[in-house]
């Protein structure tokens, strides 16, 4: 990992004295230097999405930890942080995440079908670079000293008083830099910003209803997540929240929630924000600095609004439609960040012994007819699985993939598309 941090920042170097620009460097060096970094990075990211995924689908197998059996770990314990001082492994506990999506997705970007090297096409920025990588074998934007903004149609409002966003973030730390040219000072991770934004229109200034960071200096594992938000009277307030055993170089999943007037920010299965009285917010802003330093990468982002309880939709349609358990793109991995979605059914279904739910997979239609009906089948099947092994009776559940067959908005768009990727548990 020296070698390529070193190489990293040689390339840079030499870029700075070519006169280079940010963007430049990416688009025609970075992609050299994050292929030599890739299979480093894949190894240390596969493992804990792998180990985070298998507590979803399997949480009684030995050696997992579970609401009931031994081995259970406070995720904020450090003992719960595992491996080497200088390659810590954080196991993650997301058995009481519950966090879910809203029901109806307004933006959604992937970053899938992206040419590398151009600016994201769904978004829009008021200053500053931003392009399309390849990263951890998958596409992602990359901010260079950019605020982007999701690109609508118009500047009107679109986040509502009942809303969410999530999004996955990586956090790049140049150890090189610190170790050699900082006096072993950690630089920080506080170098990008989420912005929830308060205005009638959406603009370049700062006027928010809520602002996200990590404040992070020195070396150590633990970090302090920093927020700020705005009351609907008075001046802005702040709060911390001390996150340990921080994994940098790795992804991790930033999901928020705001309910008529309270906020719940989550990082990874920790809940880091429950603020309680807040300003409504219209629009949602990323930042990102770009230096020798720390890079910062975002994908999966997602807003959602709407937020109806599952027993309500339940008794009036007869089904649940939900866009809260998410995969891997183009497998069956069901992501740990979906526990809260499965925690919920799972609930619904001891709460009533009677019901029973054909479990169905549904797709847009990218892709061939073949591998959505293949696909949708295994995402439809992992979730049962999961269900089981929450302590459901497999004979309460069928699963069936539905495949691209029965959309119920218009594929032509990114946002029908969105809509259309979802799951249904249909009463039967």
């Amino acid at each position: 990992m020296k070698k390529q941090t070193h190489f990293i920042v040689f390339i840079w170097l030499l870029a700075c004295s070519t006169g280079v620009s940010a963007q430049g460097f990416l688009g025609t060096l970075g992609k050299r230097v994050l292929d030599r970094a890739k299979q480093k990075v894949e190894e240390k990211v596969d493992q804990t999405v792998d180990q985070a995924a298998d507590r979803v689908l399997n949480p009684t197998r030995p050696g997992n930890p579970t609401s009931e059996g031994e081995g259970e770990g406070d995720p904020q314990d450090p003992e719960a942080v595992q491996g080497g001082a200088n390659n810590p492994q954080v196991v993650i506990n997301w058995n009481n995440y519950d966090f879910v999506s809203g029901d109806e997705i307004i933006f959604e970007d992937n970053q899938v079908g992206e040419k590398l090297g151009e600016f994201p096409s769904m978004w829009d920025t008021f200053s500053g670079a931003a392009e399309v990588v390849e990263f951890d074998g998958q596409p992602a934007i990359n901010t260079q000293a950019a605020t982007i903004t999701p690109l609508f149609a118009d500047n009107k409002v679109y986040l509502t008083d009942e809303c969410t966003v999530e999004f996955d973030i990586y956090l790049w730390n140049n150890d090189t830099y610190v170790n050699q040219y900082n006096n072993g000072e950690g630089v920080g991770l506080n170098s990008y910003e989420i912005l929830l934004v308060v205005g009638d229109e959406i603009s370049d200034g700062d006027d928010h209803s809520l602002r996200l960071q990590i404040d992070a200096v020195g070396v150590g594992s633990n970090q302090e997540f920093y927020y700020q938000w705005q009351p609907p009277v008075g001046d802005y307030r702040e709060g911390t929240y001390e996150i340990k055993g921080l994994q940098r170089d790795a992804w991790h999943h930033i999901a928020i929630s705001f309910n008529k007037r309270a906020y719940k920010v989550y990082f990874d299965n920790q809940r880091v924000a429950n603020i309680p009285n807040a300003k409504a917010p219209n629009f949602l802003k990323l930042r990102g600095n770009y230096d020798y330093q720390r890079m910062y990468f975002w994908r999966n982002i997602r807003i959602a609004k709407g937020a109806v309880p599952l027993a309500t939709r339940l008794q009036s349609e007869g089904k649940i439609v939900t866009y809260a358990i998410t995969f891997d793109v183009g497998k069956a991995t069901i992501k740990p960040e979906s526990t809260g979605e499965i925690n919920r059914i799972t609930k619904i279904m001891t709460d009533d012994p009677s019901i029973k739910f054909e479990v169905q997979g549904h797709c847009d239609n990218t892709g061939s007819t073949a591998t959505n009906d293949k696909l949708s089948q295994q995402r439809a099947e992992a979730i049962v699985a999961a269900l089981v092994a929450k302590g459901i009776d497999a004979s309460r559940l069928t699963a069936v993939g539905k495949g691209s067959k029965e959309p119920i908005a218009d594929n032509a768009t990114d946002e029908g598309r969105a809509k259309n990727r979802r799951v249904e548990f249909v009463k039967k």
